[in-house]
């Protein structure tokens, strides 16, 4: 089952159970989704890839958003982009733990020869294509600074 056809499923039981949360969630997934897939220059089709380009994205909007939120003391705003961001995780893939990342990280330094915090975007640019989401890229620049330092 595509994420596509998951989502939609998955909207008829939001409506059902009246969970206004998860369908709010679930109907901007869906709608990013078709955007993608009626982009410009689109194929008509959405790679798994670009999927979890798109969920990251509305987690990194959301999270960015309940940081504002908390800020300007809107505690009512905050908790309904906390229940977004609830709802969307549940359709990203699993998240790869911090041994795992270091260990990769390690495997792309070698592999790039990188010696130094100077060789740190060359390093940057093959992890996040290596590690696009399946790891946060805030913990990934952290551990490639501390094993080039």
């Amino acid at each position: 089952m595509t994420l596509e056809e998951q989502i939609n499923n998955d909207i008829k039981t939001a409506m059902l159970a009246k969970d206004q949360a998860g369908l709010r969630s679930l109907r901007a997934i869906k709608a990013s989704l078709l955007l993608a897939k009626t982009e410009k220059g689109g194929t008509g089709e959405v790679t798994q890839e670009k999927e979890v380009q798109i969920l990251t994205k509305m987690i990194k909007q959301r999270r960015e958003s309940i940081e504002i939120y908390e800020k300007e003391n809107r505690a009512d705003l905050a908790v309904t982009e906390k229940e977004e961001v609830a709802v969307i995780e549940k359709y990203m893939p699993a998240m790869m733990g911090d041994d795992e990342i270091k260990a990769a990280i390690q495997k792309i330094i070698t592999e790039t020869g990188a010696t130094s915090q100077k060789e740190m975007g060359k390093v940057m640019g093959a992890a996040s294509k290596a590690l696009a989401g399946k790891a946060d890229n805030k913990k990934v620049s952290e551990i490639v600074k501390s094993l080039l330092s």
